[in-house]
């Protein structure tokens, strides 16, 4: 059984997007941000066009196998406790959005299911994330937490814009 390109290119994105985030979350803009809330959202892409493309099992094998590559490349460029905190926000946070997205997928506008599973899935993992990599360390991560979620909000609307175009690319297989 071959596995389909859109599973492959999924998981080498989803491995770079969080693999990138992880090291530019170490670099704050103000008490309110770091540069990785504007990569990470991308992430809630990838797997809403593969859902929509490829369905829930195959969005849950790029989330399943983003996640692997993704740690490896986060324990050798982040500190072990933002990998750690990565990728237990990563694998809940995108699972929710797989779900919740295939619930949604054929329900409301063409926007319902992208916008409502990846702000789901943004306030699961942005909770998970900073309070697991940075509680206790005497860092603003709870304002930086905020701060993120907005970043991830806005990202999410604007990703509308590639969701939308991509709609085309990304029929439903057997549509």
């Amino acid at each position: 059984m071959s596995i389909p390109r859109g599973v492959i290119l999924g998981v080498i994105a989803m491995a770079v997007i969080v693999a990138a985030s992880n090291v530019m979350v170490q670099y704050p803009i103000n008490d309110w941000l770091t540069w990785g809330a504007f990569t990470y959202p991308v992430a809630f892409l990838v797997t809403d066009l593969t859902n929509r493309a490829l369905g829930p099992t195959r969005a849950r094998q790029v989330v399943c196998a983003g996640f692997a590559l993704a740690v490896l490349l986060s324990i050798a460029l982040a500190t072990p406790r933002i990998a750690l905190a990565s990728g237990t926000a990563f694998m809940v946070a995108q699972l929710l959005d797989v779900q919740i997205f295939d619930r949604l997928r054929f329900r409301g506008g063409w926007w319902t299911a992208p916008l409502v599973s990846s702000t789901s899935g943004s306030v699961v993992d942005t909770a998970l994330f900073f309070s697991i990599a940075f509680a206790g360390t005497g860092l603003p991560w709870v304002t930086w937490g905020v701060g993120d979620f907005g970043a991830k909000m806005c990202v999410a609307l604007a990703m509308l814009i590639p969701y939308r175009a991509l709609m085309q690319a990304t029929r439903p297989q057997g549509a």
